[in-house]
C-alpha cells in the first residue's frame, strides 16, 4: 500500500513545479541599442529572436553565477558585460508541453567583447531600440520589457553593477 503522504507529495510537486529561466537584457554601452538572438531548433520559439538566459541548475551556487554561465555558453567568455542583479522584470510562460516558467529579465550593459553564438542561436542583432515595435520575428513581449529596465538603467551607476 502506498503511503498517502508520498501521494500528496508527488501532487503537491506537480502543482508547483516550474522552471526558473532568468534572461539577460544586454543593451549597447550608449543604451540605444539591445542584443536580441534568433533561437534555432527550439520547440517553442525556433527562428524567433529572443534575449540571451537560461534555466538556472541545481548546480549553480547562485542566480548571478547562473547568468554568469548562461551568458558564457549563449555568447562566449570574451563577451563582457555589467549586470544589475538587484531587481528584474517578471514574466511567466507556459511551454507548449505544459510546463511553467518564471523568466525574470534583467538589465545589462555591454562591456567589450564579440559576440560568440553556440549551436543555440543561428544569429543576432544589435537591434535600436526605436526599431523594437517594428522588428520581427521576435518575441511579443520584448519592447515591453526594454523599456521597463531601460528606465531602471537610467537610475542605476556603474558601481552598482557586476561585471560578468
Amino acid at each position: 500500500m502506498i503511503n498517502k503522504n508520498i501521494i500528496e507529495n508527488m501532487e503537491n510537486k506537480e502543482k508547483y513545479n516550474f522552471q526558473y529561466c532568468q534572461k539577460i537584457v544586454v543593451f549597447s554601452s550608449d543604451l540605444k541599442k539591445v542584443l536580441l538572438c534568433r533561437r534555432k531548433g527550439e520547440n517553442d520559439y525556433d527562428g524567433v529572436y529572443s534575449f540571451i538566459g537560461g534555466k538556472m541548475e541545481t548546480s549553480d551556487e547562485d542566480i548571478v553565477s547562473a547568468m554568469q554561465r548562461e551568458k558564457n555558453e549563449e555568447v562566449g567568455e570574451d563577451f563582457k558585460i555589467q549586470l544589475y542583479h538587484e531587481f528584474s522584470n517578471n514574466l511567466t510562460f507556459k511551454k507548449k508541453d505544459g510546463s511553467n516558467m518564471i523568466l525574470p529579465h534583467y538589465f545589462a550593459k555591454h562591456l567589450e567583447g564579440e559576440v560568440k553564438l553556440n549551436d543555440e542561436y543561428s544569429e543576432y542583432k544589435w537591434v535600436k531600440i526605436e526599431d523594437l515595435e517594428e522588428f520581427e520575428p521576435k518575441i511579443k513581449n520584448i519592447p515591453e520589457s526594454v523599456n521597463k529596465l531601460l528606465k531602471l538603467g537610467e537610475t542605476i551607476e556603474d558601481k552598482e553593477l557586476d561585471i560578468i
